[in-house]
């Protein structure tokens, strides 16, 4: 699914000239846009990375922004009604987000779902524990945290804090006057 969401928001900014001219930089083609299919990283960064040199980003800050987008292309997708049921508010949504996955694995038996654990709530900030054994999203988690804030009406900043052994610890600081 990422591959179709990272084609569209392509298509979206910059058009199906330049999507093209992304496929034929990564040798990417129709196959590579199935939707349960599990893709090696290594393609999903080429991708990244010629869409980062067309949109004139930063491999890291392309990430984050298709982060934030993947958000809005899952829930009109067929991972919509799945999103509806896993939380209505942040914190309840975090709280299901392995569950979530899991039941992504049940559809996609090799995919690589991540974990996330909120450890720590208060009324202005979130403390979000993310474990996952693909490195270098970082940004994009930030994205996809900051896309959740969009579709739950929230505001605030997501930002990388700690890096406690094999985790990776985010604080949402949200604006709660």
């Amino acid at each position: 699914m990422a591959h179709r969401a990272l084609r569209q928001m392509m298509l979206d900014r910059l058009g199906p000239s330049v999507w093209a001219k992304v496929e034929r930089e990564t040798g990417t083609g129709p196959a590579d846009l199935i939707s349960l299919c599990v893709y090696d990283d290594s393609k999903t960064i080429a991708l990244i990375s010629a869409s980062a040199a067309h949109l004139g980003m930063e491999v890291d800050e392309a990430l984050r922004v298709f982060g934030r987008y993947w958000v809005r292309f899952a829930e009109l997708s067929s991972f919509g009604p799945i999103m509806d049921f896993t939380g209505q508010d942040l914190v309840t949504f975090i709280n299901n987000l392995d569950r979530m996955h899991r039941s992504v694995v049940l559809a996609m038996p090799d995919a690589r779902v991540p974990s996330f654990t909120l450890i720590d709530e208060t009324r202005e900030r979130l403390l979000v524990r993310y474990r996952s054994d693909r490195t270098g999203l970082e940004t994009f988690v930030i994205g996809l945290l900051e896309g959740l804030m969009d579709r739950l009406n929230e505001t605030g900043t997501v930002e990388l804090v700690d890096r406690p052994g094999t985790a990776i610890d985010f604080a949402i600081h949200l604006d709660r006057s």
